[in-house]
């Protein structure tokens, strides 16, 4: 699936693509190849973890994975996933492949095993690709190596969770990439997915395409810009399938009309003045060699195939129009022929024709054919007729079909010779092509920024996230009621906020909205906010949401925990994180100090952009005692028995939680609400909701913890404790050591 070529086999709109991955060294490298586009791309890390954040970026079709891959389970999401051997990886066959291809110097030799797992990731994706397509991929023509130094990573999870382009539920609509693509052609739809995917952390990259977005937005140029990218097709893929030899006719009009519309395009790009853009006048060129060879050798409305011809118009070439000429003169002959046997015969029931079975024929009806003359031949009987040939006409008919059976040949070599030729310019196709698909994103950007009232962003390259107003695209887009716009602040000052309120309230909604407008900002779209400054986010990271991981034998909380240690171990001081309810999945008191002390190291050690949002009340006293930590809440008022949301983000912890409310809103039986209005008052009487810090204990008169704790020493034990951390090991001799041992052993049995 991951090499799939055939218009009617792919989406327009999605990738598909193949991708490698292998270990070397304890390093691990990833390659992708999009056979269909000539996307040739090759990844190297020491992290696992940003091995899959690449793998979740790219999505492939295919998955191609080192025989001996220490942690293929990981790899257990992707079902289209093939084993290879693990000699298939090997550096030497790697840099032979790579050389062979013309995208690697023989001599260029890896700089580390990191750059050699890249290498061999390579190598291995081209042999397959070779392989199972059996043919030259002389499109396969630059290999380009992705820093993850140079992208905003996203793993897996936190792309699932903000729903950029699949939501939750695993199809396209209600996502980031429903309310943003307005391209006007397949392979812009597919350039703008990648953007998203891949925000930049290349600040003067991204500038210079909020350059060009401002331009085209100030000059209203993307109108007319839109207009002529409108009708052309998928060339892309168009010069993918000419250069393996596998174009049909009416891939070459499809080039011929976007070659046709190159002048207008260039003409719109020649009062452009941004750097961006001007680059794209030069790729998208006018090629009217190209365009007039394919305007003089294809007809308007070609056959979808070159199997019976018609598609080489008339006038290219001298020798076809003969042989068309002969065949095609067989029409008038056969009607000369017709009316001058029915004149010599006054056989009125006699007609000339011709079928691909029999050839050329005279039929007489039943009642006629006993008066045919002698020198009729018969050729074959029909239930209501006799058919015959005469010598006259199987001498017109060797000539007739001799001559469209070369006209037929002529006209495939000619074809051939017509990919040939294109195939001879295949990088300024690419080049073109390529171009096309990004005039078309920077129209669609400036095109969204006036429909949805975006805003340029101002980037800097410090860690810090300012928005001023800002909204959710997707749920803005879901609602006839106006969007209640939020502020976020990141700075020196303030670097963790702790989110209260309401279930429904807002919370994961105002998250999720900043983690967007910041990857939107870094991709080089205008955000949906009043004003906001984006700085050098290194990571985007997000814990929202439960589900269980059946399939890897993990629980809800498992999942949640091993998401919230990736966290932990990866963010810095230039990451973005969102934390939604922390520690829900296990008791309250558990939950609790485990949320506190996820907010407070991260506050304390690690200094990432923070949000929390969190149902523990008692976590707001992390504002007070972290230096960089501030409340904020969703704000909601009761009215007439009603929760009403107001979605308004204000300082402050929330007052209560509303969840019998909520639970009311939702539809539980008054009963259910009136027994558990009674359990809360019951709990705030006994004291289960006074706690301040997540080291107290609720009042139940009795100084026994409620659950025992895998991880503390049990006081009976401290005595053996003690004696092993006084104990020297390096003093005892064997059997000294021996005796110690088994009076430790029989210390512990008899405290147990």
């Amino acid at each position: 699936p991951g090499t799939l070529t055939e218009e009617g086999l792919l989406e327009s709109h999605r990738e598909s693509s193949i991708c490698a991955v292998c270990e070397v060294s304890e390093h691990y490298g990833m390659a992708v190849i999009e056979v269909s586009s000539g996307r040739f791309e090759y990844f190297q890390t020491d992290s696992i973890e940003s091995l899959l954040s690449q793998l979740g970026r790219v999505q492939p079709s295919e998955l191609l994975v080192q025989e001996n891959f220490s942690v293929s389970h990981r790899l257990s999401s992707y079902p289209a996933t093939t084993r290879w051997p693990a000699e298939k990886f090997a550096i030497e066959l790697a840099m032979e492949a790579l050389a062979q291809q013309g995208v690697l110097s023989g001599n260029d030799a890896p700089d580390s095993d990191s750059e050699d797992a890249g290498l061999c990731a390579a190598g291995a994706a081209l042999c397959y690709v070779i392989e199972t397509q059996k043919r030259a991929l002389p499109h396969l023509d630059q290999l380009i190596e992705i820093k993850s130094q140079d992208l905003v990573e996203i793993d897996p999870a936190s792309r699932r969770n903000l729903e950029i382009t699949e939501n939750l539920r695993g199809d396209t609509s209600h996502t980031l990439m429903s309310v943003l693509d307005a391209t006007q052609t397949a392979m812009g739809g597919r350039l703008l997915a990648r953007w998203l995917t891949q925000p930049l952390r290349d600040t003067a990259l991204v500038e210079a395409r909020l350059d060009a977005v401002a331009e085209l937005l100030d000059t209203r140029s993307f109108f007319a810009f839109q207009a002529v990218l409108k009708p052309i097709g998928d060339i892309e893929r168009v010069i993918s399938r000419i250069a393996l030899k596998s174009a049909r006719p009416r891939d070459l009009t499809r080039l011929r009309d976007a070659l046709e519309r190159l002048p207008e395009l260039g003409a719109l790009l020649g009062t452009m003045t941004g750097k961006a853009l001007t680059r794209l006048a030069h790729d998208t060129a006018p090629q009217e060699a190209l365009a007039t060879l394919l305007r003089q050798a294809i007809i308007d409305e070609p056959p979808v195939v070159i199997r019976e011809g018609g598609v080489i118009k008339t006038g290219y070439d001298d020798e076809l129009d003969e042989l068309r000429n002969i065949s095609e003169g067989a029409a008038s002959y056969l009607v000369e022929l017709e009316q001058q046997e029915q004149a010599q015969t006054g056989l009125s029931t006699l007609k000339v024709g011709f079928n691909r079975v029999h050839g050329y024929y005279i039929e007489l009806s039943k009642a006629q054919a006993g008066e045919a003359p002698v020198h009729y031949i018969r050729r074959q009987t029909l239930k209501n007729a006799e058919r015959f040939i005469t010598p006259e006409l199987k001498t017109f008919e060797d000539k007739a079909l001799s001559s469209q059976s070369k006209a037929l040949a002529r006209e495939r070599l000619l074809f051939d010779q017509l990919i040939d030729r294109l195939a001879e310019d295949l990088p300024t196709l690419r080049r073109l092509a390529s171009g096309i698909a990004e005039i078309d994103v920077l129209s669609n950007f400036a095109d969204r920024a006036l429909q949805l009232e975006l805003v340029r962003p101002t980037l800097c390259d410090s860690p810090e996230l300012k928005i001023d107003r800002g909204r959710h695209l997707v749920v803005e887009s879901m609602t006839t009621d106006p969007f209640v716009a939020n502020d976020a602040q990141f700075d020196n000052d303030t670097r963790q906020y702790i989110i209260t309120g309401p279930n429904m309230g807002g919370k994961s909604t105002f998250m999720r909205q900043t983690a967007l407008i910041a990857l939107l900002g870094r991709t080089g779209s205008f955000v949906p906010a009043a004003a906001a400054t984006i700085g050098d986010i290194d990571r985007i990271f997000t814990r929202i949401g439960s589900s269980d991981d059946l399939a890897g034998g993990r629980s809800t909380f498992m999942v949640e925990m091993t998401e919230t240690a990736h966290i932990l171990k990866h963010a810095t001081r230039h990451s973005l994180v969102l934390l939604d309810e922390i520690g829900r999945g296990t008791s309250t008191f558990d939950g609790l100090s485990i949320a506190w002390a996820t907010g407070q190291y991260i506050a304390e050690n690690i200094g990432a952009m923070t949000l929390f949002a969190t149902h523990y009340f008692e976590l707001t006293l992390l504002a007070a005692k972290l230096p960089h930590a501030k409340n904020l809440h969703l704000s909601a008022r009761e009215h007439d028995d009603r929760i009403i949301f107001l979605y308004a983000v204000d300082e402050g912890p929330a007052s209560q939680s509303y969840g019998l409310q909520v639970a009311k809103l939702a539809g539980v039986p008054k009963p259910v609400l009136s027994i558990a209005a009674d359990r809360l008052l019951h709990l705030e009487q006994t004291g289960h909701a006074d706690a301040t810090t997540p080291h107290s204990t609720p009042n139940t008169g009795t100084s026994e913890p409620l659950q025992s704790d895998l991880f503390t020493p049990k006081p009976k034990h401290e005595r053996t404790i003690q004696a092993l951390l006084e104990m020297d090991p390096d003093q005892l001799t064997p059997r000294e050591a021996l005796e110690t041992l088994y009076s430790l052993k029989d210390g512990l049995e008899q405290t147990d």
